[in-house]
């Protein structure tokens, strides 16, 4: 590797966070190079634009930091330092605008990730950036020189810095595996285990339910678990329930299960109506009409919410009365027996933890080396957070290796190599 003007820089994973850093990197002098597991950067970035690329959201910052929960105040000078408006320009930078969604979200206008993606790669490719794939990081040598596995068979790579963008756990089979654990806990570094977030979860379905409703959407329901309600959609699959109003709470509803073993919720599937009305409609004579058709026509039920209320009920429907149906039709217990696997879910929970680094997301036990994205500890929901976060952190990293490499250039001898 041939060195830049201020030093050598590896980055080790190509998602959001690690293609950020490079440019970063790039930019302020550093010979970059790019490696990753995967025949071509961004495999998850791809599949996120597959529904619409919510690259960050509008609401006012304070609000937005807020959803990043009990990480908020680490990511605070990270997102401040990169926030919304500075993304959105980055990305109308690479020729792509961007629009503001009825519901806060930023999304390109040409609603897919390629051409963003395209766009930047050769950017990065202009500055200077080498691409590396099919290589896959297995730690260090006794020499603190990097070992690669690549097509070419095992190489040991020195870098003057290295930022680790491996990702989470989610979606293996785009890249992120997790494998990266084991290398950073032979260090002595601390992992928080890697959980699902954004995330489905388990129901006990019956056979009848589960080959009548799998795949099936509830549309503009509202979901309360803890005394917090969300408005939004879910989807019933055949283990249990997922989507956007599902994925709002996950968080706890995950803390919830691991500690009790099971979650109850309350689902509103009218709750553009009051009780009041509901019951009012529901009052009015059936006739001939089949129970069936008498709930979709009076209270604007889909078959798969109907379908729910039978498979959620105490007692048969036939036997409750108006107000007993208006209460059910609002206030639906469906109780959760478990958490949807790791690899299914949107995101990861957990991973290095935020005492393991410093104010730069430099490893304390390994000097010269930067965590950026999802390898850090911490979650947030969909709805932007989740890339804004990335962007963050991979620039957040890049800036510090900076400064690292500029210090050792200062003081050769007081610094090793990483």
């Amino acid at each position: 590797m041939q060195t830049g003007s201020i030093g050598t820089a590896v980055v080790i994973g190509g998602g959001p966070a690690g293609l950020m850093a490079a440019e970063v990197l790039a930019a302020g002098g550093a010979r970059v190079a790019v490696y990753d597991r995967m025949p071509s950067p961004a495999r998850k970035f791809l599949m996120a634009g597959r529904g619409g690329l919510n690259l960050t959201h509008s609401e006012d910052l304070s609000r937005f930091l807020t959803r990043y929960g009990a990480s908020e105040e680490q990511l605070r000078p990270m997102i401040d330092a990169l926030p919304p408006d500075a993304v959105r320009r980055w990305c109308e930078e690479l020729g792509q605008q961007t629009f503001v969604g009825s519901s806060g979200r930023v999304f390109p206008q040409v609603m897919k990730a390629s051409p963003l993606l395209r766009a930047w790669i050769a950017r990065l490719t202009a500055a200077g950036v080498s691409f590396h794939m099919r290589h896959n990081w297995r730690g260090w040598d006794d020499d603190g020189a990097l070992l690669m596995e690549g097509p070419s068979g095992p190489q040991a790579i020195k870098a003057d810095a290295t930022i680790l963008a491996l990702g989470g756990a989610s979606w293996p089979r785009l890249g992120s595996t997790g494998d990266w654990i084991a290398p950073l806990e032979n260090t002595g570094t601390e992992v928080a285990p890697l959980l699902p977030a954004n995330c489905g979860f388990l129901a006990e379905w019956s056979d009848v339910f589960k080959s009548r409703c799998e795949g099936k959407p509830l549309k503009r329901i509202a979901v309360t678990f803890n005394a917090e309600t969300v408005r939004g959609e879910a989807l019933i699959t055949a283990r249990g329930i997922e989507g956007g109003a599902i994925y709002a709470l996950s968080t706890d509803i995950r803390h919830h299960i691991l500690a009790k073993g099971s979650a109850l919720l309350w689902l509103d599937l009218r709750p553009d109506i009051t009780m009041d009305d509901l019951a009012a409609r529901l009052a009015k004579p059936r006739g001939k009409q089949s129970l069936a058709t008498f709930l979709r026509k009076a209270a604007a039920l889909s078959p798969v919410e109907i379908s729910l209320l039978h498979e959620c009920a105490s007692r048969p429907l036939s036997e409750l009365d108006a107000q007993e149906l208006a209460e059910l039709i609002k206030q639906l217990p469906l109780r959760l027996t478990g958490v949807a696997p790791l690899a299914t879910a949107i995101s990861s929970a957990g991973g290095v933890k935020w005492g393991e680094v410093d104010a730069h997301l430099m490893l304390k036990r390994k000097p010269g080396v930067f965590i950026a994205g999802e390898m850090l500890d911490w979650e947030a929901p969909t709805g932007g957070y989740l890339l804004q976060a990335c962007f963050a952190t991979g620039a957040w990293a890049a800036h510090g290796a900076l400064d690292w490499l500029q210090q050792r250039n200062a003081n050769p001898t007081s610094q090793r190599a990483t």
